[in-house]
């Protein structure tokens, strides 16, 4: 499998040094470019056009929903195919819900905390790059609470395709409904929990745990493990 191709933007150096070297020693990606403000990083990434951006929302001057708002006009304006697949992944501290949703409207893919683990954030960036959105599970919560006060979902529909109607979630569950050990496991998904954790908690192997996976993925109609988690929340399979 090829190493993903990222970009780091980030004004601290040192947090930035740290990302840097964490994701080269854990393998699989490797950083193509680096910048400590809105204008640089702009400019790193119509160059080296890598796979995803990490993008920090506190940067001086301009800040990263900014940057991100910028840069898909450049990548709607420009007939560039490599420009044009760019991901890109907000990382923060912040989980107000006016900055998360601003980052969503603006054009992130993924949402990603600061203090995530170094694993979470490696599933966060294969996941983006991948073409599925990666949403921590309290930026998920947010999410799904704007959904919750919108009919219809709009700019969320393109970051959580969230298509099914209470009704039909109910229809699709009484169908296909889930185990007690796949609402086990769909909990630990909603809590961010990577399938190696999730084998841990519940003494099982991974290869059991992706093969519960699939089948809420598969129950639930969701692409992926935070489309899951938000219909898991929306429907109240799990709390």
């Amino acid at each position: 499998m090829a190493d993903v191709r990222i970009v780091l933007i980030e004004d601290h150096d040192l947090t930035r040094v740290g990302m840097r070297t964490a994701l080269q020693q854990y393998g699989g990606f490797e950083v193509v470019g680096e910048a400590a403000e809105a204008q640089r990083g702009l400019e790193v990434l119509t160059t080296t056009k890598p796979d995803v951006a990490i993008v920090d929302i506190g940067l001086p001057k301009t800040d990263g929903v900014e940057l991100t708002r910028r840069f898909r006009q450049i990548q709607a304006e420009e007939n560039d195919p490599a420009l044009g697949a760019v991901k890109v992944l907000i990382l923060t501290l912040q989980d107000h819900e006016d900055v998360v949703l601003a980052a969503f409207a603006a054009g992130a893919d993924s949402y990603c905390m600061k203090d995530v683990r170094l694993e979470h954030l490696a599933e966060a960036l294969r996941t983006t790059y991948e073409g599925n959105a990666w949403i921590d599970p309290a930026i998920a919560r947010i999410v799904l609470q704007q959904a919750r006060k919108s009919s219809p979902v709009e700019e969320l529909e393109k970051v959580v395709a969230i298509q099914a109607t209470a009704p039909e979630y109910q229809q699709m569950l009484e169908t296909y409904p889930l185990t007690e050990r796949e609402l086990e496991v769909l909990q630990l998904i909603v809590d961010g929990h990577s399938n190696a954790e999730i084998a841990d908690k519940l003494f099982i192997t991974i290869g059991t745990v992706k093969t519960h996976v699939r089948n809420i993925l598969n129950k639930l109609c969701a692409d992926d493990r935070t489309q899951a988690a938000v219909r898991a929340l929306r429907t109240g399979l799990v709390g």
